[in-house]
């Protein structure tokens, strides 16, 4: 005879079945959260000494990855690459966008947000946009449901904020954004625990002029700019703490990168360069990743990911169906997960504008060209030009992570081998950009010509 106890036990653990398989039955949650400029070396789990205690607990409850890489060195082109799985140049993003600009990520290009929609997935949008600011380039054009923010740098003028389309303020008051972004990730995530949804938080700061909030300026021990990053990371504690208190941080993928490298102030750790740079300062980020019970709490993953990689890593999650557009990033789930610490993938390619300088393949990384200043310097005489290298620079980032040994003279078949690699990849880039390839390999350094010209599919 069963006791009452045991009865009621039994009978609510009946009660619940039905909601356990519905919630095993639905697709994960996604958050995505994106810095703006921040550097490899800017987080305490990077080894920096700036307080990130929640980015830190998020590393220490998930993966944090070694060798994460943007696609371009700068803020746009990488945002295009993230949204869609594939490189800036194929998807008509290659550079910064400003205010004046009329162009934008055009609709022919499937975001995530627009591929969860065929799962029924909620959308929202929340900070810096930067990929077209006219109505027809804005979130709501894109797959999301709801945008607040601003659609490029907080640089540039005018600053507005948004909702959706309507202009909340101009300027926008700057040291409260992280915060309302905050408080909006909350709500959202409070009024959609109940369906799955994609949340997109790509931050403002620490894209300079830098500001705080009142609560946080004087904080840090690191001036300024240390400020920023507390805030930022307690911006991603209040984010954790509403999917807590949802009920669905175990059923939440929550990742965390920056779009490049570090501008004037922030931290590449030891690695060479900045933004605005293709050497690996300016293009290796922070990842993160968490998801209880799915991804193994305290792993670090030392193999190649990518920005490229999100989107079809969340399509295969959350069983979506991939656009038809062909993808340059892969599923890198089995990294995710631990069951692997490598995959085997294509050369990643390092553009900067139209130009193709850098590729990775294992753990070579080979520099073909570079410009003849650094970005936002003033242009020397006759302009900024990319200049083919007199020599091609072959580095081992698993031996040589600041790129500091040139090995290509002792490797001359790894050379070979990615020099195939780019020019075969190159073959099934859009005109314009084979026309730059093309251009920067034909140009003479000091009187003398670097290279033949590559024999590109037409």
């Amino acid at each position: 005879m069963p006791t009452r106890r045991a009865f009621l036990k039994t009978a609510g653990a009946a009660a619940l079945a039905p909601l356990a398989r519905a919630e095993s039955a639905r697709p994960p949650n996604v958050v995505m959260i994106y810095a703006d400029d921040l550097g490899y070396g800017d987080l305490g789990c990077y080894g920096s000494p700036l307080r990130t205690p929640h980015l830190d607990r998020m590393a220490a409850e998930g993966v944090r990855f070694t060798q994460f890489y943007s696609a371009n060195p700068v803020c746009s082109p990488s945002r295009a690459s993230l949204m869609t799985g594939r490189y800036p140049t194929r998807v008509g993003v290659p550079r910064v966008l400003f205010p004046t600009d009329q162009t934008g990520l055009p609709h022919s290009e499937v975001t995530i947000a627009r591929m969860l929609k065929g799962r029924e997935y909620r959308t929202m949008c929340i900070g810096k946009w930067h990929l077209g600011h006219l109505p027809q380039f804005l979130p709501a054009r894109h797959g999301f449901d709801e945008y607040f923010g601003s659609p490029y740098s907080n640089d540039m003028k005018p600053t507005p904020l948004l909702h959706n389309t309507e202009t909340l303020e101009e300027p926008a008051r700057q040291d409260t954004l992280t915060l309302r972004y905050t408080e909006q990730a909350v709500k959202f995530i409070e009024r959609s625990k109940d369906a799955p949804f994609f949340l997109y938080m790509p931050h403002t700061f620490p894209h300079i002029p830098l500001h705080a909030s009142a609560r946080f300026r004087g904080r840090s021990k690191a001036g300024l700019y240390g400020d920023v990053i507390e805030e930022l990371d307690w911006s991603v504690g209040e984010v954790l703490g509403a999917l807590k208190r949802a009920g669905v941080e175990n059923h939440t993928l929550a990742m965390f990168s920056s779009d490049n490298g570090p501008w004037y102030q922030g931290s590449p750790g030891q690695l060479r360069g900045r933004k605005g740079a293709t050497y690996e300062g300016g293009v290796r980020e922070p990842f993160l990743a968490r998801f209880p019970g799915r991804i193994p709490a305290g792993s670090v993953c030392t193999g190649v990911g990518s920005t490229l990689d999100v989107l079809p890593t969340v399509a295969r999650l959350c069983g979506a169906a991939l656009p038809p557009n062909p993808l340059d990033g892969i599923d890198i789930w089995p990294l995710l997960t631990g069951q692997k610490q490598q995959l085997e993938r294509e050369a990643l390619l390092y553009f900067d504008n139209l130009h193709v300088q850098c590729a990775r393949w294992k753990q070579w990384k080979l520099h073909l060209a570079r410009y003849n200043s650094a970005a936002y310097n003033p242009a020397p005489q006759g302009g900024r030009v990319n200049l083919p290298l007199p020599s091609p620079e072959l580095y081992d980032l698993e031996a040589d992570p600041d790129e500091s040994y040139d090995v290509a003279a002792e490797n001359p078949q790894v050379v070979a081998e990615i020099r195939a690699r780019i020019e075969r990849l190159m073959s099934g880039f859009p005109e314009p950009v084979q026309q730059a390839y093309r251009e920067t390999l034909a140009r003479k350094v000091g009187g003398t010509a670097t290279g033949a010209v590559p024999r590109l599919a037409q």
